[in-house]
């Protein structure tokens, strides 16, 4: 019974899985986006990337006091 159970868990969890993988970019997707990206922004594009990337470790900075403040409050 517990087999049964796992498999139909894990069947679950698949389908899951290859739902979240059909709407992923594929590889001529991604290339197609960044032949996009070097027209739109040209020499621009490693200072586009670095803002974005202070961007993110702010926003992970952000998240991380917020987890600390309710962890603190428990």
């Amino acid at each position: 019974m517990e087999a049964i159970l796992a498999a139909r868990w894990f069947g679950v969890r698949i389908v899951r899985t290859e739902l979240i993988a059909m709407f992923s970019p594929g590889p001529i997707e991604l290339l197609i986006v960044g032949v996009i990206a070097v027209f739109l922004f040209g020499t621009r594009l490693p200072e586009v990337g670095r803002s974005l990337g202070k961007g993110l470790v702010e926003f992970k900075k952000g998240i991380r006091e917020i987890e600390d403040e309710i962890h603190s409050a428990t």
